[in-house]
């Protein structure tokens, strides 16, 4: 029988036959291509679960929303809600081991995660299709018996502070984090809200705070079931996902609580929206559809005209319930930083012509019916974030049957509301924030203030008299009007699905339709999504490409004037869902169109005519130089982690230029240099195409014939276009680490890519028995070493927030990796990796069943053959296909039916000869990215570190026990030193290295292509 709260039920809601929860009843509104169906029920507790059914997923979901995150932190103890978030993942009383849960979803093909944010904190995860009941109790009881052990408390703070300072140097996260500390200091957005080392533990013992008890009281005071939302996706029937829901989470606590909420104004009384309370007229899409867009009278296109700005986005941010705001980002050039005032003086110029016209009829129309079009045909996603939109829906949007639909359509027309929003658009209510390294425009030529968690230099002035005067006389500008009618709004919708109830079979390759000593043409009419789009790709193969630094550096000067000239023209066609990439590759251009397929040749042809008659702007020319040199620049300003797997690409990869290489090209190429460049690229081609969507054999063709017309090539010789990607090959007994200094002098961490090779040697033949044997038991491999390396280096060993240990595939090549972001020196994080490989993996595959090992092997097949969910995903697998040479469009079924084959013995075998750090038979390769904010190094080969605190006994000799409490307990602080092995090569000289090595055999094709392909 129900027993919930005395509240009545919401409107809409009925009780159950059994009375055990209660059914919404009204259909919840779904996309026309949405085969899913769908159940909402309220339990006894007030939780409200949407059940969808799928009977064609491989992976089910689930996610869970608590509608309360960081703004809610006590102000003495910022970051306890996202530490809570952490905190919850180390055990429960009915699954106590600290790693249960992520443990069986990795093992049955899933994945975790969770995410705090203002005043949201979600849990989610995906896993293979018939284990979702497991990981729904294991996910429940984070909300019914946590045990929030104290032996994990201090891993877990390390674990927030190892993740804060991962987004130390990330720019959006800075920003996002000064903008916030920029407002009213009276609203809790203002304050910090990741935590940290400082926020969780320094201060808190300093003022003797015992942060466990604050937030096992923050968790009963907060996480109460009437305030929390679920979703959960099977392909289980409605009645039996209802029947789990149920029986999981009807045991969770109804507080009876509201949402935290905050009224005190984020800036000033004069805030402009309310996008909830708006939701269902939107407002902010047309705002943010006139002043973000970027064709012709648009305010990019005047900035970009006067040299001032390359880009410019629109966005609504949100401040928490009942708070939201419009942020408008320019990306500025050198002459748009001096004439900032000018900038904002066009911007209020375009806001006086929105105000001035008021809502015009067209443009309301073509947004309406964009959405609508887009809402019609939308296709299946990443579970995960379905499940996240979901659940985040479902606390924000009133009405329950629109939380598929209420974010995405628009509810009805309110020209007056819109344009009072418009209205509220006033010079009294807006700032600028101004990013920039160029201090000559601070007064003083110094930044004044410093922010104090993420150490951000900053000054704060006001709006100049000046500046204050020209908006409030603002006059129309000539050169800016209201977009014209889009020509590409998609007009045919119709598929040709067969009005039967079973389809035939879906075809699981494409046709090749032409092949010619110029041309070779995929494609394949679309028998599974049934929607009106397209996806064409293509590559344009020449014998410059990457030829040398200089060639590669031109190459993506093309590729960024070619999107500067094509912006205005193309816009129209992204609104309207119709969307075009350039790309630069090691063999040439690719060019890829996706979206409604009547208008896709008209784009295709747009692009390729701006191509064949390139020339350069020259009032652009010295921006875009300036933005691709950035650009150049940014690539070592990554993330440590990212920057090892970059020069672990450099090291590996038969052709590729450096950043630093290319960079130093740059400025030396002039307009007439491109447009030499792109004459002779297009003189003699080889093209590469596929066409996959709503589009018949003749039509693919007519689009195939427009490459060949408007570029007019002559083909190439044979041996010209044979090049293909090899990677290096690593002798056995093969040990090199590769050392370099972190780009990011201010930078923490470090990090490690650590590479181990396997024997890849084939035959003549195009994929023989003992290729697909090693990658078979690769793949394996990479699948059981995920979750125990995760578990070991980074919750027992806490050695960095970033670990990850998994396969790496190269051209022609194969192997394990492992990565890790750490403040740790790499030597020592070198040891560790080869200590975890002597002992818990070692140990693990010999106390492994065949039993065991055949669920990892299914868990791994699971994700190789899970279905595409969509037709980009779907052509996206064929083109990896066909750009790596081998035509195996089988081969995700050919691999599965390989690692069945694979028996524990066989596993060890591989182990011990390829993995194991002592094996004679060892191909290592690491990159070490080392923080300049380590001790300086008097012997290359030396580390002198310390041991993580509280992460378990570390013996340098036998690994880290983290099973005994009474060992993870102990503060190890002991210096430890730590050498690189004898017989390591330290990596110098990166040409000398590469030139020393072979190279992989090149792919070639498993079979004939005219013979088991050519269709006429």
């Amino acid at each position: 029988m129900m027993t919930s709260s005395d509240a009545p039920l919401p409107e809409g809601y009925e009780y159950s036959a059994n009375g055990q929860y209660a059914v919404f009843t009204k259909p919840i509104e779904a996309s026309l291509n949405d085969n899913r169906t769908y159940r909402m029920i309220r339990l006894p507790n007030e939780m409200e679960i949407t059940l969808v059914h799928d009977a064609t997923i491989d992976k089910s979901a689930a996610s869970l929303d608590v509608h309360v995150g960081n703004l809610t932190d006590p102000k003495h103890l910022p970051g306890l809600a996202h530490f809570l978030e952490h905190l919850l993942f180390t055990g429960t009383k009915k699954y106590p081991e600290e790693n249960a849960y992520i443990e069986y979803v990795s093992k049955h093909a899933g994945a975790t995660n969770a995410t705090t944010f203002l005043d949201n904190t979600t849990y989610h995860f995906n896993i293979g299709h018939e284990h979702l009941e497991g990981a729904l109790d294991r996910l429940s009881q984070f909300f019914i018996s946590p045990v929030f052990s104290e032996n994990m408390k201090d891993r877990e703070i390390r674990a927030v502070d190892s993740e804060f300072k991962r987004n130390l140097n990330n720019d959006y996260r800075r920003l996002f984090h000064l903008s916030k500390t920029l407002c009213n200091r009276d609203h809790p957005y203002s304050r910090f809200g990741s935590g940290n080392l400082v926020s969780l533990e320094e201060i808190p013992a300093k003022e003797g705070i015992d942060v466990r008890e604050e937030l096992i009281a923050f968790y009963h005071k907060y996480y109460s079931s009437n305030i929390m939302k679920a979703c959960i996706v099977g392909r289980e029937s409605l009645d039996q996902l209802t029947e789990w829901a149920v029986e999981k989470f009807s045991e969770i606590r109804n507080l009876n609580i509201a949402p935290p909420k905050y009224t005190t104004p984020l800036w000033t009384s004069k805030e402009l929206l309310d996008e909830l309370k708006n939701y269902r007229v939107k407002p902010s899409i047309y705002i943010k559809h006139l002043l973000g867009h970027k064709g012709t009278g648009s305010v990019l296109s005047l900035l970009k005209r006067l040299g001032w700005g390359n880009d410019l986005d629109m966005e609504t941010m949100v401040a928490g319930i009942g708070n939201h705001f419009l942020k408008m980002t320019v990306e500025l050039t050198k002459e748009g930083l001096v004439h900032h005032e000018d900038i904002i003086v066009v911007v209020f110029q375009y806001i006086q012509l929105m105000q001035k016209n008021g809502v015009q009829n067209h443009i309301w129309e073509e947004i309406e019916s964009l959405a609508t079009t887009a809402f019609r045909f939308k296709e299946k996603g990443n579970i995960n974030m379905y499940v996240y939109e979901t659940v985040r829906n479902m606390q924000h949007i009133p009405q329950r049957e629109w939380i598929l639909s209420g974010n995405q359509l628009i509810k009805g027309r309110d020209d007056a509301l819109v344009e009072e929003c418009i209205a509220g658009l006033r010079i009294d209510n807006w700032r600028a924030l101004i990013t920039t390294m160029n201090t000559d425009i601070v007064p003083g030529g110094a930044f004044t203030q410093r922010e104090p968690w993420f150490g951000i230099e900053y000054h704060v002035q006001d709006v100049s008299e000046s500046l204050l005067q020209r908006l409030a006389n603002i006059e129309l500008h000539p050169d800016l009007h209201l977009p014209v009618p889009n020509p590409f709004i998609p007009q045919d919708f119709e598929t040709h699905k067969p009005q039967t109830k079973a389809c035939p079979p879906a075809q699981n390759h494409p046709d090749l339709i032409k092949t010619s000593p110029l041309v070779r043409l995929w494609h394949k009419k679309d028998d599974t999504f049934w929607v009106p789009k397209v996806v064409l790709q293509f590559t344009l193969k020449f014998p410059m490409a990457c030829v040398s630094p200089l060639h590669q550096a031109k190459a993506y000067f093309i590729r960024y004037l070619l999107e500067d000239m094509l912006t205005e023209e193309v816009y129209s066609a992204e609104l309207a869902g119709l969307k075009y990439g350039f790309l630069v590759a090691v063999e040439g251009f690719k060019l890829e169109i996706q979206g409604y397929h009547n208008k896709a040749n008209v784009l295709l042809e747009t692009v390729l005519r701006a191509l064949k008659n390139f020339k350069v702007n020259p009032e652009r020319f010295q921006s875009v130089k300036d933005q691709l040199y950035r650009d150049y620049q940014n690539v070592g300003k990554s993330t440590p982690s990212g920057q090892g797997v970059y020069w672990l690409n450099y090291l590996n990869k038969e052709v590729m230029w450096s950043f630093l290489e290319q960079s130093a090209e740059v400025d030396a190429i002039t307009p007439a240099d491109c447009e030499i460049f792109v004459k002779d690229v297009l003189e003699r081609l080889f093209i590469e195409g596929l066409i996959v969507g709503n589009t018949s054999r003749s039509q693919a063709l007519e689009a195939g014939w427009i490459v060949e017309e408007v570029l007019g090539s002559r083909p190439l010789t044979s041996s010209e276009s044979i090049k293909k990607l090899r990677s290096r090959v690593f002798p056995p007994g093969f040990r090199a680490v590769y050392p370099r200094a972190n780009t990011d002098g201010t930078n923490v961490n470090s990090s490690i890519q650590y590479y181990l090779q396997v024997d890849t040697k084939v035959t003549f033949d195009a994929l023989d028995q003992q290729f697909r044997e090693t990658k078979a038991l690769t793949m394996v491999l990479g699948q059981i070493l995920d979750e125990p390396c995760f578990n070991q280096l980074r919750t027992v060993e806490q050695l960095g927030y970033i670990v990850q240990g998994s396969t790496h595939e190269d051209a022609g090549t194969m192997g394990i990796k492992v990565t890790i972001q750490s403040e740790y020196d790499p030597i020592f994080l070198e040891h560790r990796i080869e200590q975890f490989f002597r002992g818990r993996l070692r140990e693990m595959l010999e106390n492994m069943t065949q039993e065991e090992l055949n669920k990892q092997i299914e868990s791994t097949a699971v994700k190789r053959l899970e279905k595409s969910k969509n037709l980009r995903e779907e052509a996206t697998k064929y083109w990896t296909v066909i750009t790596a040479g081998t035509f195996e469009f089988d081969q995700a079924q050919n691999e599965a039916d390989e690692m069945r084959k694979i028996t524990v013995e066989r596993l060890r075998e591989f182990f011990a000869k390829w993995i194991h750090p002592d094996s004679e038979h060892v191909r290592k390769l690491s990159v070490h990215i080392r923080s300049h904010k380590l001790p300086a190094q008097e012997d290359e080969f030396l580390a002198v570190t310390h041991g993580p605190k509280k992460a378990g006994a570390v013996n340098t000799e036998g690994g880290v026990d983290g099973n005994k409490e009474k060992e993870d307990e102990k503060e190890v602080e002991e210096e430890t030193l730590v050498r690189l092995r004898e017989g390591t090569v330290l990596i110098k000289n990166e040409a000398e290295f590469k030139s020393k090595l072979e190279m992989s055999r090149a792919s070639l094709p498993v079979v004939d292509l005219v013979k088991h392909y050519f269709k006429e």
